[in-house]
């Protein structure tokens, strides 16, 4: 399946990028963020959430068909 992944805030600085494509098995939360955060050693020291289709999900979550998942780093709001 394919994933669109994308970066915000310090992640997309980071990684260098704000978005890509990424051609995986289905899998948990968490084994994707093993394989992105060997990818981009950058992401180890950060704090992030991880929403699929714009839902908050924990890294339990598993993903098993093309998604659009999203790194967000914290935010403040009033």
């Amino acid at each position: 399946m394919q994933l669109t992944i994308k970066y915000f805030g310090m992640l997309a600085e980071a990684t260098s990028i704000t978005e890509e494509q990424l051609q995986t098995e289905a899998c948990s939360v968490s084994d994707l963020l093993k394989k992105l955060k060997n990818q981009y050693p950058k992401l180890n020291d950060k704090d992030f959430k991880v929403a699929i289709n714009q839902e908050l999900v924990n890294n339990n979550y598993r993903i098993d068909n093309e998604v659009e998942v999203a790194l967000l780093p914290p935010f403040a709001g009033g």
